[in-house]
Protein backbone atom coordinates (compact mmCIF):
# COMPACT_ATOMS: atom_id res chain seq x y z
CA UNK A 1 0.00 0.00 0.00
CA UNK A 2 1.95 3.16 -1.37
CA UNK A 3 -0.92 5.86 0.03
CA UNK A 4 -2.57 5.31 3.46
CA UNK A 5 -4.70 8.49 2.53
CA UNK A 6 -5.27 9.69 -1.13
CA UNK A 7 -8.73 12.53 -2.69
CA UNK A 8 -9.23 12.98 -5.66
CA UNK A 9 -10.95 16.86 -6.11
CA UNK A 10 -12.20 16.66 -2.77
CA UNK A 11 -14.74 19.54 -2.62
CA UNK A 12 -17.21 20.83 0.47
CA UNK A 13 -19.49 23.32 -0.24
CA UNK A 14 -22.22 24.14 2.79
CA UNK A 15 -25.23 25.53 1.75
CA UNK A 16 -28.34 27.86 3.58
CA UNK A 17 -31.16 26.58 4.32
CA UNK A 18 -32.83 27.67 0.62
CA UNK A 19 -29.88 25.23 -0.63
CA UNK A 20 -27.86 27.84 -2.08
CA UNK A 21 -23.96 27.57 -1.85
CA UNK A 22 -22.33 30.38 0.96
CA UNK A 23 -19.24 28.69 2.34
CA UNK A 24 -17.07 26.70 -0.18
CA UNK A 25 -14.77 24.72 3.23
CA UNK A 26 -12.48 22.87 0.40
CA UNK A 27 -12.08 23.23 -3.07
CA UNK A 28 -11.01 20.54 -5.32
CA UNK A 29 -8.33 19.09 -2.97
CA UNK A 30 -5.67 16.63 -3.83
CA UNK A 31 -4.15 15.07 -1.49
CA UNK A 32 -1.53 12.12 -1.01
CA UNK A 33 -0.16 10.93 2.82
CA UNK A 34 2.36 8.28 1.87
CA UNK A 35 2.13 4.56 3.95
CA UNK A 36 4.25 4.94 7.27
CA UNK A 37 4.74 8.84 7.48
CA UNK A 38 3.55 11.72 9.80
CA UNK A 39 2.17 14.07 8.10
CA UNK A 40 1.39 17.77 9.02
CA UNK A 41 -2.02 19.24 7.58
CA UNK A 42 -1.66 22.93 8.63
CA UNK A 43 -3.51 26.70 7.97
CA UNK A 44 -5.21 28.95 10.06
CA UNK A 45 -8.32 28.82 11.93
CA UNK A 46 -11.25 28.19 9.05
CA UNK A 47 -9.04 26.86 6.16
CA UNK A 48 -10.71 23.63 5.85
CA UNK A 49 -8.75 21.46 8.20
CA UNK A 50 -11.04 19.89 10.39
CA UNK A 51 -13.64 19.58 7.26
CA UNK A 52 -11.41 17.80 5.20
CA UNK A 53 -10.59 14.98 8.16
CA UNK A 54 -14.49 14.55 8.71
CA UNK A 55 -15.01 13.73 4.83
CA UNK A 56 -11.64 11.27 5.06
CA UNK A 57 -13.43 9.31 7.91
CA UNK A 58 -16.93 8.98 6.53
CA UNK A 59 -18.77 12.03 8.99
CA UNK A 60 -19.14 14.64 6.05
CA UNK A 61 -20.45 14.08 2.62
CA UNK A 62 -18.36 15.45 -0.49
CA UNK A 63 -20.34 17.99 -2.50
CA UNK A 64 -18.13 16.40 -5.32
CA UNK A 65 -14.81 14.47 -5.50
CA UNK A 66 -13.51 11.33 -3.75
CA UNK A 67 -11.37 9.64 -0.75
CA UNK A 68 -9.36 6.80 -0.18
CA UNK A 69 -8.11 5.89 3.32
CA UNK A 70 -6.58 2.81 3.96
CA UNK A 71 -7.12 1.88 -0.15
CA UNK A 72 -10.89 2.05 1.05
CA UNK A 73 -14.04 3.88 2.54
CA UNK A 74 -13.67 5.14 5.56
CA UNK A 75 -17.45 4.17 6.25
CA UNK A 76 -16.82 0.21 5.94
CA UNK A 77 -16.50 -1.23 9.21
CA UNK A 78 -13.43 -3.33 7.75
CA UNK A 79 -11.97 0.18 6.98
CA UNK A 80 -12.96 2.27 10.24
CA UNK A 81 -11.26 -0.13 12.92
CA UNK A 82 -7.82 -0.09 11.51
CA UNK A 83 -8.13 3.80 11.98
CA UNK A 84 -7.80 6.14 15.43
CA UNK A 85 -8.67 9.75 15.48
CA UNK A 86 -8.20 12.12 18.14
CA UNK A 87 -10.94 14.74 17.87
CA UNK A 88 -10.15 18.42 17.96
CA UNK A 89 -13.00 18.60 21.32
CA UNK A 90 -12.65 15.43 23.40
CA UNK A 91 -15.94 14.08 23.36
CA UNK A 92 -16.28 11.98 27.04
CA UNK A 93 -18.54 10.53 29.52
CA UNK A 94 -17.73 12.52 32.64
CA UNK A 95 -19.23 10.11 34.75
CA UNK A 96 -16.65 7.90 33.82
CA UNK A 97 -13.47 7.04 35.13
CA UNK A 98 -10.57 7.02 32.93
CA UNK A 99 -10.09 3.08 33.44
CA UNK A 100 -13.93 2.98 32.24
CA UNK A 101 -13.33 5.00 29.06
CA UNK A 102 -10.71 2.95 27.68
CA UNK A 103 -12.74 -0.24 28.65
CA UNK A 104 -15.85 1.10 26.87
CA UNK A 105 -13.88 1.95 23.82
CA UNK A 106 -12.04 -1.26 23.86
CA UNK A 107 -15.74 -2.81 23.80
CA UNK A 108 -16.86 -0.78 20.90
CA UNK A 109 -13.81 -2.65 18.80
CA UNK A 110 -15.16 -6.02 20.08
CA UNK A 111 -11.43 -6.30 22.04
CA UNK A 112 -11.40 -9.60 24.65
CA UNK A 113 -11.09 -9.01 28.06
CA UNK A 114 -8.18 -9.63 28.41
CA UNK A 115 -6.49 -7.75 25.57
CA UNK A 116 -8.90 -4.77 26.61
CA UNK A 117 -7.43 -5.02 30.59
CA UNK A 118 -3.54 -5.59 29.33
CA UNK A 119 -3.72 -2.36 26.56
CA UNK A 120 -5.73 -0.01 29.49
CA UNK A 121 -3.32 -0.27 31.97
CA UNK A 122 -0.10 0.06 29.22
CA UNK A 123 -1.93 3.19 27.41
CA UNK A 124 -2.92 4.57 30.90
CA UNK A 125 1.10 4.40 31.87
CA UNK A 126 2.06 5.43 28.46
CA UNK A 127 -0.17 9.05 28.96
CA UNK A 128 1.16 9.20 32.40
CA UNK A 129 -2.76 8.94 33.87
CA UNK A 130 -2.44 5.80 36.13
CA UNK A 131 -2.02 7.79 39.22
CA UNK A 132 -5.73 8.60 38.61
CA UNK A 133 -7.40 6.12 36.33
CA UNK A 134 -10.05 5.98 38.65
CA UNK A 135 -10.87 9.52 39.21
CA UNK A 136 -13.94 10.27 36.76
CA UNK A 137 -13.46 12.43 33.61
CA UNK A 138 -15.59 14.99 34.33
CA UNK A 139 -13.04 16.45 37.45
CA UNK A 140 -10.13 16.28 34.74
CA UNK A 141 -8.44 19.40 32.92
CA UNK A 142 -8.74 20.15 29.85
CA UNK A 143 -4.74 18.93 29.21
CA UNK A 144 -5.44 15.95 31.29
CA UNK A 145 -8.42 15.15 29.10
CA UNK A 146 -6.18 15.28 25.80
CA UNK A 147 -4.44 12.89 26.99
CA UNK A 148 -7.05 9.91 27.65
CA UNK A 149 -8.44 11.44 23.84
CA UNK A 150 -5.40 10.01 23.21
CA UNK A 151 -5.00 6.75 24.97
CA UNK A 152 -8.57 6.38 23.60
CA UNK A 153 -7.13 6.93 19.84
CA UNK A 154 -4.79 4.29 20.33
CA UNK A 155 -7.00 1.42 22.14
CA UNK A 156 -7.59 -0.70 18.76
CA UNK A 157 -3.76 -0.29 17.94
CA UNK A 158 -4.40 1.55 14.53
CA UNK A 159 -2.36 1.43 10.94
CA UNK A 160 -3.78 5.16 10.61
CA UNK A 161 -3.52 8.02 13.16
CA UNK A 162 -5.59 11.28 12.99
CA UNK A 163 -5.00 13.63 15.46
CA UNK A 164 -6.53 17.28 15.23
CA UNK A 165 -4.81 19.65 17.64
CA UNK A 166 -3.48 16.90 19.86
CA UNK A 167 -1.17 19.00 22.10
CA UNK A 168 -4.39 22.11 22.67
CA UNK A 169 -4.82 22.19 26.52
CA UNK A 170 -1.30 20.59 27.19
CA UNK A 171 1.63 21.90 29.20
CA UNK A 172 5.11 22.25 27.72
CA UNK A 173 6.08 18.68 28.84
CA UNK A 174 3.20 17.01 27.74
CA UNK A 175 3.27 18.53 24.48
CA UNK A 176 6.74 17.46 24.38
CA UNK A 177 5.84 14.23 25.27
CA UNK A 178 3.20 13.73 22.66
CA UNK A 179 5.63 14.85 20.16
CA UNK A 180 8.34 11.94 21.15
CA UNK A 181 4.91 9.41 20.99
CA UNK A 182 3.96 10.94 17.32
CA UNK A 183 7.76 10.29 16.38
CA UNK A 184 7.71 6.71 18.04
CA UNK A 185 4.89 5.52 16.10
CA UNK A 186 5.83 6.29 13.35
CA UNK A 187 8.93 4.20 13.80
CA UNK A 188 7.14 1.64 14.55
CA UNK A 189 5.36 1.66 11.39
CA UNK A 190 2.17 3.45 11.48
CA UNK A 191 0.87 6.43 9.60
CA UNK A 192 0.11 9.64 11.57
CA UNK A 193 -1.56 12.42 10.00
CA UNK A 194 -1.52 15.53 12.35
CA UNK A 195 -3.53 18.68 12.33
CA UNK A 196 -2.33 21.94 14.19
CA UNK A 197 -1.96 25.25 13.68
CA UNK A 198 1.17 25.08 16.31
CA UNK A 199 4.05 25.58 13.67
CA UNK A 200 6.45 24.64 16.23
CA UNK A 201 4.81 21.12 16.74
CA UNK A 202 4.53 20.46 13.42
CA UNK A 203 8.00 21.16 12.50
CA UNK A 204 9.46 18.70 14.97
CA UNK A 205 8.29 16.09 14.12
CA UNK A 206 6.37 16.27 10.70
CA UNK A 207 8.30 14.41 7.26
CA UNK A 208 6.26 16.49 4.68
CA UNK A 209 3.59 19.41 5.33
CA UNK A 210 0.59 20.72 3.65
CA UNK A 211 -0.33 24.53 4.13
CA UNK A 212 -4.07 24.85 3.48
CA UNK A 213 -5.78 28.48 3.04
CA UNK A 214 -9.25 28.93 1.47
CA UNK A 215 -9.74 25.23 0.70
CA UNK A 216 -6.82 24.94 -1.46
CA UNK A 217 -3.29 23.62 -1.05
CA UNK A 218 -0.48 26.13 -0.77
CA UNK A 219 2.45 24.83 -0.05
CA UNK A 220 3.50 21.07 0.44
CA UNK A 221 6.25 19.43 0.99
CA UNK A 222 9.55 18.28 2.99
CA UNK A 223 9.69 20.42 5.74
CA UNK A 224 13.82 20.98 5.57
CA UNK A 225 13.42 21.57 1.86
CA UNK A 226 10.43 24.20 3.25
CA UNK A 227 12.24 25.94 5.36
CA UNK A 228 15.67 26.01 4.34
CA UNK A 229 17.64 29.16 3.18
CA UNK A 230 20.05 27.84 0.44
CA UNK A 231 21.05 31.81 -0.21
CA UNK A 232 22.68 32.16 3.65
CA UNK A 233 25.03 30.23 5.35
CA UNK A 234 25.01 29.24 9.20
CA UNK A 235 28.35 28.42 11.36
CA UNK A 236 28.06 27.26 15.13
CA UNK A 237 31.41 27.01 17.32
CA UNK A 238 32.69 26.38 20.18
CA UNK A 239 34.12 29.76 22.31
CA UNK A 240 35.81 31.74 20.04
CA UNK A 241 39.12 34.07 21.95
CA UNK A 242 38.73 37.76 20.67
CA UNK A 243 41.45 37.64 18.33
CA UNK A 244 40.00 35.25 16.38
CA UNK A 245 36.50 36.93 16.20
CA UNK A 246 38.65 39.85 14.68
CA UNK A 247 40.27 37.93 12.06
CA UNK A 248 35.82 36.15 10.95
CA UNK A 249 34.75 40.12 10.86
CA UNK A 250 37.50 40.84 8.93
CA UNK A 251 37.35 38.31 6.26
CA UNK A 252 33.38 38.69 5.87
CA UNK A 253 34.27 42.34 5.74
CA UNK A 254 36.02 41.90 2.73
CA UNK A 255 33.73 39.55 1.20
CA UNK A 256 30.77 41.80 1.52
CA UNK A 257 28.67 39.93 3.70
CA UNK A 258 25.91 40.57 5.63
CA UNK A 259 26.75 38.89 9.64
CA UNK A 260 25.47 38.53 13.48
CA UNK A 261 28.12 37.67 15.80
CA UNK A 262 26.39 36.19 19.18
CA UNK A 263 26.36 33.31 21.57
CA UNK A 264 23.52 30.94 20.66
CA UNK A 265 20.17 30.63 22.85
CA UNK A 266 18.02 27.70 23.64
CA UNK A 267 14.31 27.24 23.12
CA UNK A 268 12.36 28.15 26.09
CA UNK A 269 10.26 24.63 25.58
CA UNK A 270 14.08 23.38 26.09
CA UNK A 271 14.95 24.88 29.11
CA UNK A 272 11.01 24.56 30.73
CA UNK A 273 11.77 20.36 30.07
CA UNK A 274 15.21 20.60 31.31
CA UNK A 275 14.09 22.22 34.54
CA UNK A 276 11.24 19.84 35.29
CA UNK A 277 13.40 16.77 34.58
CA UNK A 278 15.31 17.87 37.02
CA UNK A 279 12.24 18.36 39.69
CA UNK A 280 11.46 14.53 38.18
CA UNK A 281 14.98 13.29 38.97
CA UNK A 282 14.74 14.75 42.56
CA UNK A 283 11.09 13.08 43.30
CA UNK A 284 9.46 16.00 43.74
CA UNK A 285 5.65 15.29 44.77
CA UNK A 286 3.11 16.08 41.87
CA UNK A 287 -0.60 15.81 41.66
CA UNK A 288 -0.78 16.25 37.51
CA UNK A 289 -0.22 14.11 35.24
CA UNK A 290 2.93 12.07 34.80
CA UNK A 291 5.76 12.35 32.33
CA UNK A 292 5.75 9.18 29.84
CA UNK A 293 8.17 8.89 26.79
CA UNK A 294 7.85 5.03 26.80
CA UNK A 295 5.71 3.66 23.78
CA UNK A 296 2.98 0.96 25.10
CA UNK A 297 4.52 -2.60 23.80
CA UNK A 298 1.28 -3.40 21.93
CA UNK A 299 2.16 -0.79 19.34
CA UNK A 300 5.80 -1.76 19.24
CA UNK A 301 5.16 -3.32 16.23
CA UNK A 302 8.30 -3.36 13.20
CA UNK A 303 7.59 -1.49 9.94
CA UNK A 304 7.05 -4.63 8.58
CA UNK A 305 3.60 -5.43 7.88
CA UNK A 306 4.26 -9.77 7.99
CA UNK A 307 6.40 -9.27 11.46
CA UNK A 308 4.23 -6.20 12.88
CA UNK A 309 1.27 -8.84 12.68
CA UNK A 310 3.44 -11.78 13.74
CA UNK A 311 4.41 -9.27 16.79
CA UNK A 312 1.01 -8.32 17.81
CA UNK A 313 -0.59 -11.65 17.16
CA UNK A 314 2.04 -13.40 19.83
CA UNK A 315 1.23 -10.89 22.23
CA UNK A 316 -2.59 -11.59 22.53
CA UNK A 317 -2.32 -14.67 21.34
CA UNK A 318 -3.04 -16.25 24.86
CA UNK A 319 -6.85 -13.59 24.74
CA UNK A 320 -7.74 -14.41 21.86
CA UNK A 321 -12.14 -14.19 21.43
CA UNK A 322 -11.80 -17.80 21.36
CA UNK A 323 -10.21 -18.69 24.66
CA UNK A 324 -13.09 -17.81 26.64
CA UNK A 325 -15.67 -20.48 24.87
CA UNK A 326 -12.94 -22.50 24.96
CA UNK A 327 -12.06 -22.31 28.82
CA UNK A 328 -16.25 -22.62 29.13
CA UNK A 329 -16.40 -25.61 26.88
CA UNK A 330 -13.44 -26.95 28.76
CA UNK A 331 -15.26 -26.36 32.20
CA UNK A 332 -18.19 -28.07 31.29
CA UNK A 333 -16.25 -31.37 30.02
CA UNK A 334 -14.33 -32.05 33.12
CA UNK A 335 -15.92 -34.84 34.74
CA UNK A 336 -15.62 -34.77 39.18
CA UNK A 337 -12.91 -36.86 40.01
CA UNK A 338 -13.93 -39.42 42.73
CA UNK A 339 -12.40 -38.86 46.17
CA UNK A 340 -10.84 -41.67 47.86
CA UNK A 341 -12.31 -42.97 51.04
CA UNK A 342 -9.90 -43.07 54.37
CA UNK A 343 -9.87 -46.46 56.20
CA UNK A 344 -12.16 -44.89 59.19
CA UNK A 345 -14.36 -44.48 55.80
CA UNK A 346 -14.23 -48.20 54.46
CA UNK A 347 -14.85 -50.06 57.96
CA UNK A 348 -17.99 -47.69 58.44
CA UNK A 349 -19.03 -48.94 55.12
CA UNK A 350 -18.23 -52.26 55.51
CA UNK A 351 -20.23 -52.54 58.60
CA UNK A 352 -23.09 -51.06 56.90
CA UNK A 353 -23.07 -54.06 54.07
CA UNK A 354 -21.90 -56.57 56.29
CA UNK A 355 -25.60 -57.66 56.63
CA UNK A 356 -25.63 -58.48 52.89
CA UNK A 357 -25.07 -62.07 51.92
CA UNK A 358 -23.31 -61.36 48.61
CA UNK A 359 -22.32 -64.71 46.60
CA UNK A 360 -20.68 -65.20 43.06
CA UNK A 361 -22.93 -65.53 40.26
CA UNK A 362 -22.41 -68.77 38.64
CA UNK A 363 -23.84 -70.46 35.33
CA UNK A 364 -24.50 -73.84 36.56
CA UNK A 365 -28.42 -74.02 38.08
CA UNK A 366 -28.48 -74.06 41.55
CA UNK A 367 -32.04 -74.83 43.92
CA UNK A 368 -33.68 -71.47 44.83
CA UNK A 369 -32.56 -71.14 48.84
CA UNK A 370 -35.17 -68.68 50.96
CA UNK A 371 -32.79 -65.79 51.15
CA UNK A 372 -31.97 -64.54 54.50
CA UNK A 373 -34.28 -62.15 56.10
CA UNK A 374 -33.15 -58.26 55.82
CA UNK A 375 -33.77 -55.71 58.59
CA UNK A 376 -35.01 -52.17 56.73
CA UNK A 377 -34.06 -50.79 60.08
CA UNK A 378 -29.79 -49.81 59.51
CA UNK A 379 -27.67 -50.24 62.64
CA UNK A 380 -28.26 -47.43 64.75
CA UNK A 381 -25.12 -47.44 66.11
CA UNK A 382 -23.53 -47.45 62.70
CA UNK A 383 -24.85 -44.53 61.80
CA UNK A 384 -24.81 -42.70 64.94
CA UNK A 385 -20.80 -43.09 64.69
CA UNK A 386 -21.34 -41.55 61.13
CA UNK A 387 -23.29 -38.55 62.20
CA UNK A 388 -20.64 -37.90 64.79
CA UNK A 389 -22.81 -38.42 68.31
CA UNK A 390 -22.38 -41.11 70.73
CA UNK A 391 -23.85 -44.24 70.96
CA UNK A 392 -26.11 -45.51 74.08
CA UNK A 393 -24.55 -48.23 76.18
CA UNK A 394 -25.68 -51.51 75.76
CA UNK A 395 -26.47 -52.58 79.30
CA UNK A 396 -29.66 -51.86 80.61
CA UNK A 397 -29.52 -48.35 82.61
CA UNK A 398 -31.93 -48.08 85.45
CA UNK A 399 -33.40 -44.80 86.47
CA UNK A 400 -32.06 -44.66 89.70
CA UNK A 401 -28.42 -44.94 88.19
CA UNK A 402 -29.12 -42.43 85.60
CA UNK A 403 -30.16 -39.88 89.06
CA UNK A 404 -26.82 -41.47 90.65
CA UNK A 405 -24.80 -40.16 87.86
Amino acid sequence: MEYAIETFSLTKIFADWWGRNRVVAVDGLNLKVRTNEVYGFLGPNGSGKTTTLKMLLGLLHPTKGKALVLEGDATDPQINRRIGFLPEESYLYKYLTARETLDFYGQLFKLPARVRKMRIEALLDMVGLKAVANRTVGTFSKGMARRIGLAQALINDPELLILDEPTTGLDPLGTRQIKDLIIELAKRGKTVVLCSHLLADVEDVCDRIAILYGGRIQAEGNVRDLLLHSDKTEITTGRLSPATLEKIKQMLTEERAEYTIGSPLDKLETFFINIVARAQQQAVPTSGAESRTQISEFLSAKTDERARREAILNQLVSASPSDEQTAATDTQNVQPQPVPATPADENLLNRLTEQVDSKPVTTQPTKAKPEPAISDQPDKSILDELTGRPSPDKKNVHPGDSANA
